[in-house]
């Protein structure tokens, strides 16, 4: 008995290291096809947009080097959250990736509705590019002049000068409120539905200050309508080298970039992955991608997918803290 017992038990081993080796096969022999039909590369804003803007430069790039169409599928809706769960569903074959932005790890902070785990429904491939916040001021006003003499006017005025943002739970707003607390400031949160508008009618002198990304404050700037006071980059701006970081002036903690990256449905096959993180480091590495991405005022920036999802982690937690911290009112 015992020995029929053991020549199972020595079978069913067999058969368990037969069926992996088999799987290990299948899988790598996909991957070695792979792809061999389009691949949906989901943008969850509009048109137009920044994420919109890599989304079709990696699409068009991989296209190129994949020998198969990636097609860029909007699904705007609910801060991104729409595309995202829509990518979240999917099969996990590779054949569906997400461009997810630093509101992917801010979402399931903010809205209670979120329908996905940025850790456990996704697998992160890399980072493509990444661009500080920035706080933006009217020049006009008495204390301008810098850094140090913004936040000691706030500290002077608690809750009469004004921060706009792209709307509540926006990576501008997340910036902002990081800043604050950090600075030990009360100011008023104003959102808005996007940036253009905060940056306008900082510019009007309507509010007093806004947190932005590089692009879409450049033209103003260039005009002497905006002053940026500070970067929440780890190191300063090219583009703005008379500007210092927050970290600069103290404020260590606060070093935020609104990031794009491509991400695939959470248990893609391993060598799906492999070959989808070199094809898009080859992409972010060619000149004219790079020359598009640093043009558009973003700085490349690939990583591992180990490290990725290192920061994906570090983020989620972060954004936690300072949404429960500030009181921001969750939806």
């Amino acid at each position: 008995m015992t020995n029929r017992k053991s020549g199972r038990a020595a079978a069913l081993r067999i058969f368990t290291a037969a069926s992996a080796a088999w799987l290990f096969v299948a899988a790598s022999t996909a991957a070695q096809s792979y792809p061999t039909r389009p691949i949906r590369l989901i943008v969850p804003f509009g048109a137009g947009g920044g994420s919109d803007f890599v989304g079709r430069l990696v699409g068009n790039k991989l296209t190129e080097q994949m020998g198969q169409t990636v097609v860029v599928d909007n699904r705007a809706g609910a801060a991104s959250l729409v595309g995202t769960e829509i990518a979240a569903r999917a099969a996990r074959d590779g054949y569906t990736l997400l461009l997810a932005d630093s509101g992917f790890t801010i979402n399931p902070a903010v809205y209670k509705k979120a329908k996905y785990d940025p850790l456990k429904d996704f697998d992160p491939i890399s980072v493509v590019a990444e661009t500080p916040y920035l706080l933006v001021v009217n020049p006009s006003l008495p204390y301008a002049s810098g850094l140090k003499e913004f936040i000691a006017a706030a500290k002077a005025q608690p809750g009469k000068l004004s921060m706009g943002s792209a709307g509540t739970g926006s990576g501008t707003h997340l910036s902002g409120e990081l800043f604050r607390l950090r600075a030990s400031i009360n100011m008023v949160h104003v959102p808005y539905k996007s940036v253009g508008p905060a940056i306008a009618d900082v510019a009007s002198g309507q509010i007093q200050a806004t947190m932005t990304s590089l692009a879409p404050a450049l033209p103003l700037v260039n005009a002497g309508r905006l002053k940026v006071l500070g970067s929440a980059g780890a190191k300063r701006v090219s583009l703005l080298p008379d500007t210092p970081t927050f970290t600069e002036i103290g404020l260590s903690d606060v070093v935020v970039t609104n990031w794009y990256s491509v991400v695939s449905t959470g248990g893609t096959p391993e060598p799906v992955l492999q070959r989808l993180h070199k094809e898009l480091h080859r992409a972010i590495a060619s000149p004219d991608m790079r020359e598009r991405l640093i043009g558009a005022g973003l700085e490349p920036a690939p990583n591992t997918p180990a490290q990725f999802r290192k920061m994906i982690a570090t983020e989620v937690e972060r954004w936690k803290r300072v949404v429960e911290t500030a009181g921001i009112k969750t939806e």
